[in-house]
């Protein structure tokens, strides 16, 4: 018995479905349930929250968001082996988890929630953590229909996503995730928490969605922050040159040097730029 309900410790759930970790699918097990309580709490209140779990593995997290009081628990899980062990989650807290037996990157949950918005609370694998979080942070209409994310990456990862202009991690991960999200690194997990240990340590953030971020188009805003920062060691003046248009007419809708670098440019500069592009764009195409 565990402290937090009456299931069985998770290395003894792990030893009989022999669910050794794969580093093919970025499995890294958390057995402290201490930890993965304090996750669950970090999304605020559950008892009228259905929450999206990727990746749940043996089901740690799984079952600190239900004895924490989740309305619902969708856990979307690749591996065929983890199945039966979320079953018999799924026996003691009856209607209130549905096991998704798929792969988180080709899978819609939208379907599934009707009207209402979601958590998503996760210990993503790390081998797709980015990838899932752009796919998220990239949805169309916005707002999206998740109200919070709660999400561990390693470290090197959780930085890139918080980072502000003047920071070694700032780059287009941060431009995206801080104009559609307000970003924040909750604690870190150290790698002897987990079954196998990473050899980094890992990350807990906090991604909160903006209903209204500032006004741009998010291709456009993608391609300035990818062209600025895809030749970062370069000025403004010759980075953005990849766009097709004047770097320098960029560069004034910011109200910014084109003498500057990507990595001291803010957020508002970035989307100006991006609304100026798009502006270039539109014009372009009116006159051909």
């Amino acid at each position: 018995m565990s402290a937090i309900d009456d299931l069985p410790p998770l290395r003894d759930v792990i030893k009989r479905h022999q669910l050794s970790a794969r580093k093919s699918l970025g499995q890294n097990f958390l057995l402290d349930l201490n930890l993965t309580t304090r996750i669950a709490r970090a999304a605020g209140p559950l008892e009228d929250a259905t929450v999206i779990e990727i990746g749940p593995g043996p089901g740690g997290l799984t079952r600190a968001l239900l004895a924490l009081g989740a309305k619902r628990v969708i856990a979307i899980e690749r591996d065929d082996r983890a199945v039966a062990a979320l079953e018999e989650i799924s026996v003691r807290y009856p209607g209130r988890l549905d096991i998704v037996n798929a792969d988180a990157m080709h899978f819609d949950p939208r379907p599934l929630l009707g009207s209402e918005r979601a958590k998503i609370v996760a210990n993503l694998p790390y081998n797709i953590a980015t990838a899932l979080l752009i796919g998220w942070l990239s949805i169309e209409p916005w707002p999206p229909w998740f109200d919070t994310m709660v999400l561990m990456f390693q470290r090197e990862v959780a930085e890139r996503i918080v980072a502000h202009d003047g920071d070694e991690a700032y780059g287009r991960l941060a431009v995206l995730a801080n104009w559609r999200a307000e970003t924040k690194i909750l604690f870190d997990i150290s790698p002897a928490a987990f079954v196998p240990p990473p050899k980094v340590t890992s990350s807990v953030v906090r991604l909160l969605p903006r209903m209204a971020p500032m006004p741009c188009d998010r291709k456009s805003l993608e391609q300035v922050a990818a062209a600025a920062f895809g030749q970062r060691r370069k000025m403004l003046r010759q980075s953005l040159k990849s766009l097709g248009v004047d770097p320098a007419r960029l560069a004034a809708a910011a109200d910014i040097e084109p003498t500057r670098r990507a990595e001291t440019i803010p957020l508002a500069g970035f989307v100006a730029m991006a609304r100026e592009l798009a502006n270039i764009r539109t014009e372009n195409l009116q006159s051909t």
